[in-house]
């Protein structure tokens, strides 16, 4: 398998964490910690709180004892992140799925922190090994394997800055549920706030308004030389060969119908300023 099949089939966060290694100058101390890592040299990997603490079998009959680690956020900067976290419900969703949301590390910028390592210096690592060079082939294999372990579970990137997954999860579900909470008593509160406003107000005169105008607040305005009838142009009553006179019979009733028209406009600005013993 290719370098570029291997980096097709991981994802996107193990890859992230492998070429971390890959920019190292060093590149035969890189190969031979691949070769390593594929090989099974790396006999065992564990977790002690955030440290990792790992065995693997060099040139000699006894194994290397490695420790690699990332400092760990405090619970303050955790419970910024989780209280972060529980605003989306996608991120709970992803992670409970087992994945790593794309853009998961906007979580951790918006909070001043890093969830990955920007450089190798940032990885604290240390072997039993005689090699004074750091990481050694034994770092750089458990390195390795910790990009093929966070491809299976991403959690395991979590870890390494001091929380677990069941703590994660635990600490999400408590927000959201929290956050549940208080919107169903604000929803309870607001039904309970328009039922109390039905009793007092009668909703069938609640447009009504029957006290008496300030005259300088009524403006009285007849409508525009457009009426409804140019809205609607003529009426289509008979064809145009069919005259009465020099008209036909639509001009005849558009004719009529606009007489009318603008005596009930006259009629109803009369009303609404009370002339005539309306």
């Amino acid at each position: 398998m290719t370098n570029y099949t291997l980096q097709a089939s991981r994802e996107w966060w193990s890859q992230r964490w492998l070429d971390l290694l890959d920019s190292y100058r060093f590149k035969k101390r890189l190969e031979r910690a691949r070769n390593y890592s594929r090989q099974g040299n790396v006999l065992s990997i564990e977790f002690k709180g955030a440290k990792v603490l790992a065995r693997v079998q060099g040139s000699e009959p006894e194994p290397y004892k490695v420790s690699l680690s990332l400092d760990p956020f405090s619970d303050e900067e955790w419970s910024y992140v989780i209280e972060s976290m529980s605003k989306k419900a996608i991120f709970a969703a992803k992670l409970l799925a087992g994945e790593m949301p794309q853009n998961i590390e906007e979580v951790f910028t918006a909070n001043g922190l890093s969830l990955f390592p920007f450089t190798l210096s940032d990885v604290r690592s240390k072997c039993s090994c005689p090699d004074k060079a750091n990481p050694c082939k034994h770092v750089g294999a458990v390195y390795y394997q910790l990009g093929d372990r966070f491809s299976e579970d991403p959690f395991v990137l979590f870890k390494l800055r001091g929380r677990t997954k069941e703590q994660i999860i635990s600490d999400l579900r408590q927000l959201r549920s929290a956050k549940i909470e208080v919107s169903s008593t604000e929803t309870s509160d607001i039904q309970q706030s328009v039922t109390n406003n039905q009793n007092t107000i009668k909703l069938e005169s609640f447009w009504h308004y029957n006290e008496p105008l300030d005259s300088s607040l009524v403006v009285i305005a007849p409508s525009g030389s457009e009426t409804v009838l140019d809205v609607l142009g003529p009426i289509p009553l008979a064809k145009e060969e069919e005259n009465i006179g020099n008209l036909t019979a639509s001009d005849v009733v558009m004719k009529y119908l606009q007489t009318v028209y603008q005596d009930v406009r006259q009629k109803a600005v009369l009303a609404a300023m009370n002339v005539g013993g309306a």
